[in-house]
């Protein structure tokens, strides 16, 4: 008999004493009197035996059928093999109609060695950190390189916006890198669809903050000077753990997105970009939570389109020449202003360089228009340690299509570089 079975059969003994009554019997067992008289029948016809439940080893009356369970086995080893037990019964629910509890799933998948138990291992002690009241108060941002379409096409990198208060998917694009193009662009889609947040948490990657030894405090990054100029304070987490909740998330999608993906057939960036609002919105009902304050933190953006293109571009300081000429990437730009020839003569110009090629020049917060004179190739790229792979992979690509000849001089256009060194002879 079980503890419980034990100290149910010491009350029932007390009342067949005569020593408690069957109303006080049944407030210290939480039972009704009714109950208590049928255990007490039960003990005087078969004694401590009567007090044990008749369902032990037995199987239960819920259990799935044997049939069905095969059945499950079959769908889950075929389709869901490397799916988890909770992403697996919603599939099982939303492609096949067949619904029972994960605890269920996971059973029968354990059962039939398609889902082995994870070992829980011991963590680092981080201390907790309350989630922020009302929504829009706090995005946090990560980019996650992965192999998304497993080997269906080449590695992206997810760029993600979650907010903390509620856990929802406020921003998700894929791009072939992690760039500061790439966060503007999500950037300018969540300023479009909710405004302008309090703040955004990120790591410290060189796209949000300067990270060299000589670097002061004036000095910004151009995501950096973006969100100062919408007013949108930019938090720097010092470590992983710090920013745990989209590190979470990137785990989650890691599993979760790419199985939804590959069950779409998608394969590249573009078919996945038009995914991602369908994704969205099932996730965010899935895991999302409501705030504990029903305020939504979210400001209106104040700048028009046009001004909150120029923000959103990529910001360089060029000195205004006597004759109103500026250089930048190897192109001269002459300013059609002549009546302001004296007056912007040795003053700096911003030049906004949209990322769809466009270029834009302020001078004293004006937009001037322009003439081009190009002198020569713009210089290419510094890349660093996320974007490096994307380079390689484009530098294999466009080798492979180069003509390949024995002589290495039949390949070579002369004034263009430096010619190869002949090899020394021994």
């Amino acid at each position: 008999m079980s503890r419980k079975e034990l100290d149910r059969l010491s009350i029932i003994q007390r009342v067949d004493r005569k020593e408690l009554s069957q109303v006080k019997a049944a407030q210290m067992m939480n039972r009704s009197a009714r109950q208590v008289r049928r255990w007490l029948v039960r003990y005087r016809a078969h004694g401590e035996g009567g007090l044990i439940s008749k369902h032990r080893g037995k199987l239960s009356n819920n259990r799935l059928a044997d049939s069905l369970r095969d059945q499950i086995a079959v769908i889950v080893r075929e389709q869901y093999a490397d799916f988890g037990p909770t992403l697996a019964q919603e599939k099982l629910l939303e492609r096949h109609e067949i619904k029972l509890s994960v605890e269920s799933l996971r059973q029968i998948m354990t059962e039939k060695r398609l889902w082995h138990p994870k070992r829980k291992h011991q963590r680092s002690v981080h201390p907790l950190r309350e989630r922020r009241p009302c929504r829009g108060e706090l995005i946090q941002i990560d980019g996650s390189p992965h192999a998304w379409f497993e080997s269906r096409g080449p590695r992206c990198t997810l760029i993600v916006f979650i907010d903390d208060a509620t856990g929802e998917l406020m921003g998700l694009a894929f791009w072939p890198q992690e760039t500061t193009e790439a966060y503007m662009s999500v950037l300018q889609g969540y300023l479009t669809e909710h405004g302008r947040p309090v703040s955004l948490y990120s790591d410290k990657h060189s796209i949000f903050r300067i990270n060299t030894e000589t670097a002061d405090g004036n000095t910004v990054t151009q995501f950096g000077r973006t969100v100062e100029a919408l007013d949108i304070e930019i938090i720097h987490a010092n470590t992983p753990q710090a920013k745990g909740r989209v590190e979470r998330v990137n785990r989650t999608l890691q599993d979760r997105l790419i199985k939804e993906m590959r069950l779409e057939g998608i394969d590249n960036i573009e078919q996945a970009n038009q995914f991602l609002p369908v994704f969205m919105a099932r996730f965010n009902q899935r895991f999302g939570r409501p705030a504990r304050v029903d305020v939504d933190a979210h400001r209106e953006v104040q700048e028009t389109k046009t001004e909150l293109d120029l923000i959103l571009s990529q910001h360089h300081q060029r000195v205004i020449s006597k004759s109103l000429e500026i250089r930048f990437k190897n192109t001269v730009y002459q300013l059609q202003k002549p009546d302001h020839r004296h007056r912007w003569s040795g003053k700096k110009a911003t030049m906004c360089e949209h990322y769809d090629g466009r270029v834009s020049i302020q001078v004293s917060g004006e937009v001037v228009p322009y003439k081009t004179f190009s002198l020569g190739e713009a210089p290419s790229v510094t890349v660093d340690e996320k974007t490096i792979n994307h380079r390689v992979d484009q530098a294999i690509e466009k080798q492979k299509s180069r003509p390949t000849s024995g002589n290495p001089w039949r390949n070579f256009k002369f004034g263009s570089a430096a010619r190869p060194q002949a090899e020394s002879r021994q």
